[in-house]
């Protein structure tokens, strides 16, 4: 039988869900979750914060926020579990990561931007955004790595995917979308904008290669990963 190159069956791993985990696999994988989560809204405060621009999600979570009484936070939120209900003619699952990762992100964000003030020196803001960036990719790495689901807006993304049309292409074309809207609807888009379009991808590969966890069945990520 034929194996997988490393790389690829570590690429798989590494997006493995675990879709009944037990109680040994949960207190194993949930506190990566919770931590994970937890690094997503705090990195996200940061970027906020920075006033430098934001992720284009964020731009749209901005702009919907301004036209309503509503907090970014919760707008995240709301929008989350909006993108869940297209989750539904691409049949996709909920899994317990998806559910945290929906209904805390936004609150966290929230918390950490009522925390942080805007620093006066723009240096000080660009460590902001810099150091958001990589927190967030950080978060990432946790929570996809802990392997209990997607959240919704990564989950929308690979559901696309799963029909047959190119990841880059959809990642591409969900982000200009979201991005466009939340311009018009008045979201920070920035130098940071640009910024986190190209550094997440690699950031977040990078972590979730080191972090994630893997499951039965699954190549063993220590020989796939080692080099």
């Amino acid at each position: 039988m034929s194996r997988l190159h490393p790389r690829r069956a570590a690429s798989r791993a590494e997006l493995a869900v675990v879709t009944f985990p037990d109680i040994a696999q949960l207190r194993r994988r949930v506190p990566r979750l919770a931590l994970g989560c937890l690094s997503l809204g705090i990195g996200i405060g940061f970027t906020v914060t920075a006033h430098l621009g934001v992720s284009p999600w964020d731009v749209l979570h901005q702009g919907l926020a301004r036209h309503s009484p509503l907090s970014f936070g919760t707008v995240v939120v709301l929008v989350g579990l909006a993108v869940l209900v297209l989750w539904i003619p691409l049949g996709q699952r909920l899994g317990l990561g998806t559910i945290v990762n929906t209904l805390t992100v936004g609150y966290i964000a929230d918390a950490t931007i009522t925390v942080l003030s805007r620093p006066d020196y723009l240096a000080a803001r660009w460590a902001l955004l810099l150091g958001g960036v990589v927190v967030i990719a950080f978060g990432m790495g946790l929570y996809i790595g802990a392997g209990l689901g997607p959240g919704p807006r990564d989950g929308l993304m690979t559901g696309i995917t799963a029909r047959g049309y190119p990841l880059w292409l959809v990642r591409t074309g969900l982000e200009l979308a979201v991005l466009v809207c939340g311009w018009f609807l008045g979201g920070d888009v920035g130098a940071g904008t640009v910024i986190f379009a190209f550094a997440i991808g690699p950031l977040g590969h990078f972590f979730l290669a080191r972090l994630h966890l893997g499951v039965a069945g699954d190549p063993d990520p220590d020989a796939a990963l080692g080099e």
